[in-house]
């Protein structure tokens, strides 16, 4: 397995303007990437910069983007990898290939996004079968993570922080907290959405209790629903 064909060298063009986020995390995202744009002179103050982030919580709710609007607001390129893709029978492998993507992030100076961090992360000691080598495997990832430079990003993203190895956990400067939306929050997510469709297009029943993803989803579906139709009796009107 070559994890090179697994990462995605991700585009897309999103900034932290896209990305619903509470007042909490904008602060801590923006004093994050305010450390990275003024490092050298941080550096020169012997003042540590935070450069190993795990964003967790709900899935749906901006961690990935999060990730790519942090690249794009540093000028960096974004290597995703998901690490449910990667867990094999051959393990050491993996190790050596997980060591290689470590080290082209380091030297292309890039963002490296694990997405699904708890899938290596809970492995350690949760099942009998080839426990001795999952071992191996997360106590490699702990070593890429504290010999990571500081000069470089590491963003990770999991949905079940409370089963990974508090070890792994340890190494994050940085834990911000994604959470499901209040109703008032998904409100101005819709309204942001709707804002450039008719606004006869515009009155869909919404949903609460749902991610950002979903909402958006439910969303979009609505709008192309009511498109369609309009669309339909147009034709039927025509002669």
């Amino acid at each position: 397995m070559n994890l090179y064909n697994l990462i995605i060298q991700d585009k897309e063009e999103v900034t932290l303007k896209d990305v619903f986020l509470d007042s909490n995390n904008s602060a801590q995202l923006a004093q994050l990437i305010k450390e990275h744009t003024y490092i050298k002179e941080l550096q020169e103050y012997g003042l540590p910069v935070n450069n190993k982030i795990l964003l967790q919580g709900s899935s749906g709710c901006g961690k990935t983007m999060t990730a790519k609007a942090v690249a794009n607001a540093l000028g960096k390129s974004i290597l995703v990898l998901n690490l449910s893709n990667i867990v094999s029978s051959r393990i050491g492998e993996t190790s050596q290939n997980i060591k290689m993507i470590f080290d082209k992030a380091a030297r292309e100076r890039s963002v490296l996004f694990l997405d699904e961090l708890d899938q290596i992360g809970k492995a350690r000691g949760s099942d009998d079968k080839d426990v001795g080598e999952m071992r191996r495997l997360v106590n490699t990832l702990i070593q890429l993570i504290d010999y990571y430079p500081e000069n470089a990003l590491l963003l990770c993203a999991t949905n079940h922080a409370e089963i990974i190895d508090t070890a792994l956990l340890r190494r994050f400067q940085l834990r911000i907290n994604y959470e499901m939306p209040s109703a008032e929050f998904l409100d101005t997510f819709y309204d942001n959405l709707l804002a450039k469709f008719p606004e006869d297009m515009r009155s869909i029943h919404r949903k609460y209790s749902i991610s950002f993803a979903e909402a958006k989803d439910h969303a979009f579906t609505a709008v192309k629903s009511a498109l369609i139709k309009k669309l339909e009796a147009r034709q039927i009107t025509q002669p």
